[in-house]
């Protein structure tokens, strides 16, 4: 068992980055994040914060939705990525589990499994024991193996998207909004097995997520959006007990959730204002 925490390699650096969608529509406005070999990072943030074109600016799969980054650099184990193909992305241990649990509702769970070995020239004794891994995880799916994806429930089809990355052997893991749809206790049940392959098998995970009080205990460094810019970072322990994430995020507060710009000590304190 790894259980060593984040080291102080960089694998990830986010540098100054914006991003423009159809050429006009700015989403990203100077976004910067650092995620070490071994961490959990947290992206944390309302819907329409900019978590997701993060998440895409790195994966490099803005190009599909007439996205891109106009500013700022984009950096993997000291090398630019920015320009990569998604696929070249994939072969240096980057994969993306994208938001709403994609999978091919047509094949058996398996199959959908067997797809993410698909860039890799791996032996099919290797593939196999992966796959036996991947089982070893997510029990269930070895359960529904033979059953096709799209008849299996949202907790099962998010497990194979997961399983579906590791089978690609990542490095890094880009997990968007793993708890969407999902009731508390899968949510639970997803987060600790994200924790674990952290732990046992050295996964390092960028997560973007709305479920800040969730996110927040299983991660070890979190950046709060909104609006497209990171409006304060920190250890996730420390964001926990901050009075102002708890009011505004984890719902400690009888006056329900604000925006950080509409707090007048935040503008006092300068934290973000250009």
């Amino acid at each position: 068992m790894l259980d060593a925490g984040p080291s102080d390699e960089t694998l990830l650096e986010v540098n100054n980055i914006e991003v423009i969608y159809n050429h006009v529509i700015l989403v990203l406005k100077g976004v910067s994040l650092k995620v070490p070999k071994g961490g959990i990072t947290a992206l944390l943030g309302g819907n329409g914060a900019g978590k997701t074109t993060t998440l895409k600016a790195v994966s490099n799969l803005l190009k599909s939705e007439r996205g891109e980054v106009t500013k700022g650099s984009i950096m993997y184990r000291g090398e630019r990525v920015q320009d990569l193909m998604p696929s070249d992305l994939v072969k240096k241990g980057v994969i993306q589990v994208m938001e709403g649990r994609h999978c091919f509702e047509h094949l058996t769970v398996e199959e959908n499994l067997l797809t993410g070995a698909y860039t890799r020239g791996s032996s099919r004794g290797e593939i196999d024991e992966d796959l036996n891994k991947v089982y070893e995880y997510f029990p269930r799916l070895k359960e529904r193996r033979k059953s096709q994806a799209g008849y299996t429930s949202g907790g099962e089809q998010q497990m194979v998207a997961i399983g579906r990355a590791l089978m690609s052997r990542p490095e890094t893991i880009l997990l968007d909004e793993p708890s969407m749809g999902l009731a508390p206790q899968l949510v639970e049940q997803i987060f600790n097995i994200v924790k674990t392959l952290n732990e046992e098998e050295g996964y390092t995970f960028l997560l973007a997520e709305q479920n800040t009080n969730v996110a927040l205990r299983f991660a070890h460094y979190g950046y709060i959006l909104e609006s497209g810019r990171v409006v304060m970072d920190g250890p996730a322990a420390s964001l926990r007990e901050n009075p102002d994430v708890k009011e505004f995020y984890l719902g400690v507060s009888d006056e329900g959730r604000k925006s950080f710009r509409d707090v007048r000590s935040y503008r006092r304190r300068k934290r973000w204002l250009s």
